[in-house]
């Protein structure tokens, strides 16, 4: 639906009904899918027809709505997962093995810092975390001959930094291999990070795409751009023949699917961690008021974040949409009209103690460990999200002892402020 504005498609990509089928994307709640002969089942099998057979590996609800993130994020496919740290990690995985290195920016959420530092290194693949404001010089010296990937996140959750794309994809594309952006927090309603040179995008679609907290879920696009070919003796699982599917090369076969087709056949036929059907069609039910939703988190969070900055109890607002915020330029660059995500991160004057007392004087923010929902929602990440962290990791991470985290949802900003400025007066 390359025709259409991204409003458009949110409602309308992904599948399309014909004469007399239903208007609603359907629920294929089945894990089976009957064929009339052995011979067409075995073509499935050997990957020389399209079509189902079993959910784990593609089922038509669950394709659709990928179908429809593929096309919003400007890619060739998409493969859904059970959650976002799924999506990373197949990410990753499809392209890594043990022996391998990955550099990644130290501000990425604490779950996915934990999967690339200690996870990963059980498996044999380490990792490299470099400032997200290196310059060109000191992200290139974080490469090694075996680097196969750069992981980021389009805005860091919760530090909020964002990444100039241009230049970690230059970097990455200077040494030979791809640039994986999770872009959970501005959505492609406010960012399309493969525009900027990105490679394949992941997302937590638990997050703003679902927005009601009803789901957890994850999403993995690929551009199709990464010349995988031009770079075959590092990315060998693409280029040359799988043994597991009759010695099929997917480059060959699948062209500029052929990274998401490998990561179907080989990752989820092995590991699973799909998403039910039924996730699926709630997530897209959430997609259809993506737009609408996001506009008003964003323009609630510019207020507040503006009202939070001139409070007298407050020291620090790390929000991109502030003028004089460090990251406002880079919003002005990457991001649709400078709107980045209704995410705010604040600081108190009385640190972690006063932190504590703010929140548990909330009554109508939620302390709760998600964002981008329709509710607004309170978190500690030095207590929460980033606990398992040391003092050195927090730092580097972004986040301080006090730093609090406030998703603001899509309530009145004017009863939003007037439960913050109650609890502010108990801070």
């Amino acid at each position: 639906m390359s025709n259409y504005d991204l409003s458009t498609k949110c409602i309308h990509s992904g599948y399309t009904p014909s004469k007399g089928e239903p208007c609603a994307l359907p629920i294929y709640q089945s894990t089976t899918f009957k064929y009339d002969t052995t011979a067409e089942m075995g073509d499935l099998f050997d990957l020389k027809a399209e079509g189902y057979f079993y959910t784990r590996l593609q089922n038509p609800t669950n394709d659709a709505v990928a179908a429809k993130i593929a096309d919003l994020e400007g890619g060739v496919a998409a493969l859904l997962t059970s959650s976002g740290q799924a999506a990373n990690f197949y990410a990753v995985f499809n392209i890594c093995e043990a022996g391998d290195h990955v550099v990644a920016a130290s501000t990425i959420y604490g779950g996915t810092f934990n999967l690339l530092g200690v996870t990963f290194k059980k498996l044999g693949i380490d990792c490299t975390f470099v400032d997200t404001d290196a310059s060109e010089e000191e992200l290139a010296a974080a490469f090694r001959p075996n680097t196969k990937a750069v992981l980021a996140e389009t805005i860091a959750n919760p530090a909020l930094v964002i990444l100039d794309i241009e230049k970690f994809a230059k970097v990455a594309h200077d040494h030979g291999v791809p640039l994986i952006v999770d872009n959970t927090f501005p959505t492609p309603v406010n960012c399309r990070p493969i525009e900027w040179g990105a490679d394949i995008v992941t997302h937590s679609t638990t997050k703003y795409m679902d927005g009601h907290a009803v789901q957890v879920g994850g999403a993995i696009v690929d551009s199709g751009n990464f010349d995988w070919e031009k770079y075959g003796h590092k990315y060998h699982g693409l280029t040359e023949p799988d043994e597991s599917y009759h010695g099929i090369v997917y480059t060959k076969q699948f062209g500029k699917k052929a990274y998401i087709t490998k990561a179907t056949s080989q990752l989820m036929r092995d590991l699973g961690s799909i998403p039910s059907p039924n996730n699926c069609f709630l997530l897209n039910l959430g997609l259809e008021t993506l737009p609408l939703r996001v506009e008003r988190h964003c323009e609630n969070a510019q207020e507040i974040a503006e009202y939070l900055d001139a409070h007298e109890k407050v020291s620090h607002v790390s929000y991109a949409g502030l003028p004089g915020d460090k990251y406002y330029e880079l919003a002005q660059k990457y991001m649709r009209d400078g709107k980045t995500c209704g995410v705010i991160s604040f600081e108190l004057k009385g640190g972690r103690e006063a932190a504590v007392r703010f929140m548990d004087s909330l009554k109508l923010a939620q302390i709760a460990t998600h964002v981008a929902a329709t509710r607004t929602m309170v978190l500690h990440p030095a207590s929460h999200t980033h606990r398992q962290m040391n003092d050195e990791q927090l730092a580097e991470a972004g986040v301080s002892p006090g730093l609090i985290r406030l998703s603001i949802g899509i309530e009145s900003a004017k009863d939003i402020i007037a439960d913050l400025e109650q609890a502010l007066q108990n801070a």
